[in-house]
Order: C-alpha cells, then sequence, then structure tokens
C-alpha cells in the first residue's frame, strides 16, 4: 500500500500560498515546503507546480532551485516530476560523460514491469530525443548489454497464471546452461528471465531448487562475476518478493559504505505511491528496525525530515 494518498480537502491555491510564503523574503522555510509535498500524491502535486506559476507568476521548479540545495533540492524535485521522467533523467546522468554507472542502470531498469519500462522509455525519448535501447547498447558491452537492450524492449510475458510444465522445463534449462555444463551459457539466462512474468519466474525458481539441490541465486554467484551477476540477481530478488527485494536495496542504500542519497530518493518517492507502507513493514521484519527509525539515524537535516515524513510510521 502507498504512504502518501491523496488530501482529501485539497485546495490548490492554498497549497501554492504556502509553498510561496515559505520561500519569501530572507530564508527558506523549508518545513512548511515539506509539509506541503509530503501530504499530496503526485497528481496533487502536479496541479500546484502548474497552478502555481498562474497564480504567482513564476517558475515553481526553477523557484525551489534557487532557494534549496543538494538532498533536499534533489528530492523535492523528484517529487515534482513524474516518476518515468525522473527515472529517465537519472538513466541519462547515469550514462553521460566518463563511464557509465552500471548500478544505477540496474536499480531503476531490472526491478521493473513491462509497464513501467515503457513509461521510462517514452519518458527517456521525449526529454533527451534519443533511444535508450541505442543508448544502452552504446554504453554496454557482451552478455549485459544484451541483458539491458532485451529488457527495455519490454517483451517480458504478463499473464498472471503460471505454467508449470513450462517452469519445470525453464528450470532445466537454467541448469543446463549453468551448474550442468562446463562454462556458462549466459544468454539462456537472459533469455529466460527478461521473457517470462515474475511469477512464472517465481515458481521456475522452485523447481530450479528441486532440480539442482539449490537456490538459484546461489547458481547465479557461482557462475557469473560483476555487474551482470548483481543484475541476474536482482531480477531474481525481484520475482520471488517485491517488498523484500526493495527492502534490501534500502538497507544496502544506508548501511553500506556511505549512504546512498540517490538510491533512498528513488526508492522512496518512486514506491510511496505504489507500495512503500508494505517495503517498510517487511524491512522491519528482515532488519528488527523500523525503517523510518533507522532513516532518522543515518541522515540530518530536512533531507531526513523529508524522507520520513513519506515513508510514514510503518
Amino acid at each position: 500500500m502507498a504512504t502518501v494518498r491523496p488530501k482529501s480537502d485539497f485546495d490548490v491555491d492554498e497549497a501554492c500560498k504556502k509553498l510561496q510564503k515559505a520561500m519569501k523574503g530572507a530564508g527558506t522555510n523549508e518545513a512548511a515546503i515539506i509539509e506541503v509535498l509530503s501530504t499530496h500524491d503526485a497528481k496533487q502535486r502536479f496541479l500546484i507546480r502548474e497552478r502555481y506559476s498562474a497564480l504567482c507568476g513564476k517558475d515553481l521548479m526553477k523557484e525551489l532551485k534557487s532557494e534549496l540545495s543538494g538532498d533536499l533540492e534533489n528530492a523535492v524535485l523528484a517529487l515534482l516530476t513524474p516518476i518515468p521522467v525522473f527515472l529517465a533523467q537519472e538513466l541519462r546522468g547515469a550514462m553521460k560523460g566518463a563511464g557509465t554507472k552500471e548500478k544505477i542502470l540496474v536499480d531503476i531498469l531490472l526491478p521493473r514491469t513491462n509497464n513501467e519500462v515503457v513509461a521510462i522509455r517514452e519518458a527517456y525519448k521525449i526529454e533527451f530525443g534519443r533511444e535508450l535501447k541505442d543508448d544502452l547498447a552504446g554504453e554496454l558491452k557482451g552478455d549485459l548489454q544484451r541483458l539491458f537492450v532485451a529488457q527495455v524492449s519490454a517483451q517480458r510475458d504478463h499473464d498472471d497464471s503460471v505454467d508449470r510444465d513450462k517452469a519445470e522445463r525453464d528450470a532445466k534449462e537454467l541448469y543446463e546452461a549453468g551448474e550442468g555444463r562446463t562454462g556458462t551459457d549466459e544468454a539462456a539466462f537472459t533469455m529466460i528471465l527478461v521473457s517470462r512474468s515474475f511469477l512464472q519466474l517465481k515458481v521456475t525458481f522452485e523447481m530450479y531448487e528441486k532440480i539442482g539441490g539449490k537456490d538459484f541465486e546461489e547458481a547465479i554467484r557461482k557462475e557469473t562475476r560483476g555487474v551482470l551477476q548483481e543484475a541476474l540477481l536482482t531480477i531474481v530478488k525481484y520475482a520471488k518478493s517485491h517488498s523484500k527485494y526493495f527492502a534490501e536495496r534500502l538497507q544496502q542504500a544506508v548501511k553500506g559504505v556511505g549512504t546512498d542519497e540517490k538510491a533512498l530518493v528513488r526508492i522512496v518517492v518512486g514506491r510511496s505511491e505504489i507500495d512503500l507502507e508494505h517495503i517498510a513493514k517487511e524491512y522491519a521484519v528482515l532488519f528488527g528496525k523500523p525503517l523510518a527509525k533507522v532513516v532518522h539515524s543515518e541522515l540530518s537535516g530536512d533531507f531526513r525530515k523529508l524522507l520520513v515524513a513519506l515513508i510514514g510510521d510503518h
């Protein structure tokens, strides 16, 4: 369930005036900005963004950019940007300039449904006038390139039913492509992992454990390395449990070597109107502490206040 829901007594003019007042004169009232943005859902926030220009005579995004900075600025602007557009911008940033930040590509593109991938792909085309598939093909090589190009083609089955015979055949093929041979057929891994529905994959992995005698994640860790290994594991973990995958990713973001603030923004903002409540509950089960409390202890200032407000008391 969502942690951010539509404000029942929504008044777009009142919200605009609160934001205008928060940025008027010397100093900025960050608490007021956080209160407005964390208590309205995405549709309401976009209405506020559009109305602000007519009512106040200024562009809200430009005003916020001039008043805020750092992680708080990034999170606030993300809240006022359609999620597919925000993620498209993150992708472009990951591929622009020297070096490609493959971990960001994994985070954004692999734990996604077909509809989400298509929305990001279309937003990328509109924002940058470029084809996402072509940019990925130009930035990546080998098995990793094939995996991402296939993923953004959005050809994954979306049937809610499960074919257990197919799951068993696929499990055997996965075994024969990895542990059942000398060397690894990564192309076979990719074909199955990017084309089957997540529900179908979940059953396939159960079948694999019966055939191979171990979890398919163990096979991936044994048979692959580096970013390709991380990419394949992301698909497997997401297929097994969406909420557990994101809970573990949040733990990595807050407890790893240095806090990954951008990953926190992508997950907290991106899932706040989908399933962040479930993710927070899963986090508490896995790690024994409320997500909001951990975020509060690991972050600071107004950025902390905003993320805690979006997570809520779960």
